[in-house]
């Protein structure tokens, strides 16, 4: 007679109870809570995990949390400690800061409690090994006093930048400094003059740094003092994609080939951002932009900038204003001047073939064949020649 199977009864699993929570086991003691069930508690080895899912796991964290995640029990402590989960260095998020605004009004003790926090964070991240993806920083590089430019110097030198793609640096303003930081009657025009060129020299010194530390940058943002030395250090960049460059001074005036010579030696050049202030004693120069990759141009913040050639076969977005100086010039002068500048409409004809924003407003696709009244509208606002200026304001 065939023999009978017998029947193998399996455990069934304990039943969860409505509401519990559902944790994981991190490792020796830990444990990671899910979520909640209808079922009794059921535990997850993270520990188990590759150790690059755990990574990715704590990647998610705020820096608050992994420094909390950091206190669990040792296996964490060590995963915490790992460079690549420390990316960003922003010296400039913390305290009163306000997104957008260069200057917070703040008191001579808080600025002391935030120098502190800056060289606390600073040490939180080099004891970390981080490897910076992202820096963020404002500090005037020609302050002799607390002497940030070496500060920043020793902090690179401490940390790891080779994969370093976002910069965003302003050198000529200390984050948080109150405005009576220093007695009146110390800032003399000499002495401004000499803090300048301080900011300047310490600029350089760390853009060298960067250009051997940090080669993959892709973006920057920062103030631009468009010296011939400075302008080659930044063609060295050959990723960027994203710039943006405010003006560094008032009396400082930019060179036309200058600029020319940045544009066209950036080949991967996507989006440029100019704060340019053209000086009165300048006042009639106009500049030249070539670049066959940029693809998005904004001039609109800058002050006095006209153009003479345009050469963007790729530009398809450009924002550009026409600011009036309040310069009084009579009839004879203006129009000699301005019989010099080229009007911006035949320009974007004929150096900018993939046009399609112009100040925000999507262009029609005749725009090139002939203009119509929204777009005589638009140039009205951007353009300096006699056609499209009547007033005796520069």
């Amino acid at each position: 007679m065939p023999r009978k199977r017998k029947h193998c009864q399996r455990a069934a699993p304990p039943q969860l109870a409505a509401g519990t929570p559902v944790v994981a086991r991190a490792g020796s003691g830990c444990r990671i809570q899910l979520g909640r069930r209808t079922r009794s508690p059921a535990y997850f080895p993270f520990s188990f995990l590759p150790v690059d899912c755990q990574l990715h796991v704590f990647s998610f964290l705020s820096e608050v949390e992994k420094c909390t995640a950091a206190l669990v029990c040792e296996a964490w402590s060590k995963l915490i400690r790992t460079p690549r989960l420390w990316r960003v260095a922003d010296f400039m998020r913390l305290g009163a800061f306000q997104s957008g605004m260069d200057l917070v009004l703040v008191s001579a003790r808080e600025f002391e409690r935030w120098k502190e926090w800056v060289h606390q964070y600073a040490y939180h991240l080099t004891s970390r090994s981080a490897s910076l993806l992202v820096l963020r920083a404002s500090f005037d590089l020609g302050d002799q006093k607390t002497k940030w430019a070496d500060f920043l110097s020793r902090f690179l030198d401490s940390v790891h930048c080779g994969e370093l793609q976002e910069l965003e640096l302003n050198w000529t303003l200390t984050h948080l400094e109150p405005p009576d930081f220093y007695p009146p009657g110390t800032c003399s025009m000499t002495q401004v003059s000499l803090t300048k060129m301080d900011q300047i020299s310490n600029f350089q010194t760390l853009l060298e740094k960067f250009i051997q530390r940090s080669p993959k940058l892709t973006r920057m943002k920062l103030p631009f003092d468009w010296s011939a030395y400075s302008v080659a250090m930044l063609t060295q960049f050959q990723q960027l994609h994203t710039l943006e460059l405010k003006y560094f001074w008032s009396f400082k005036g930019v060179c036309p080939e200058i600029m020319q010579d940045l544009t066209k030696a950036l080949p991967n050049l996507k989006t440029l951002i100019l704060h340019v202030l053209v000086p009165v004693k300048d006042l009639g120069i106009s500049y030249s932009l070539e670049s066959r990759s940029l693809e998005y141009l904004d001039v609109s913040q800058s002050r006095g900038l006209v153009f003479c050639h345009l050469d963007l076969p790729s530009l398809r977005v450009l924002r550009i204003k026409k600011t009036v100086r309040g310069i009084i010039l009579n009839r004879r002068t203006r129009l000699a001047l301005q019989s010099r500048w080229s009007c911006l409409y035949s320009l974007l004809r004929s150096g900018t073939p993939n046009l399609r924003v112009f100040n925000n407003q999507v262009l029609l696709p005749h725009w090139r064949e002939q203009t119509y009244k929204e777009l005589n509208a638009l140039l009205l606002q951007s353009c300096y020649c006699v056609q499209h200026s009547d007033t005796w304001l520069l």
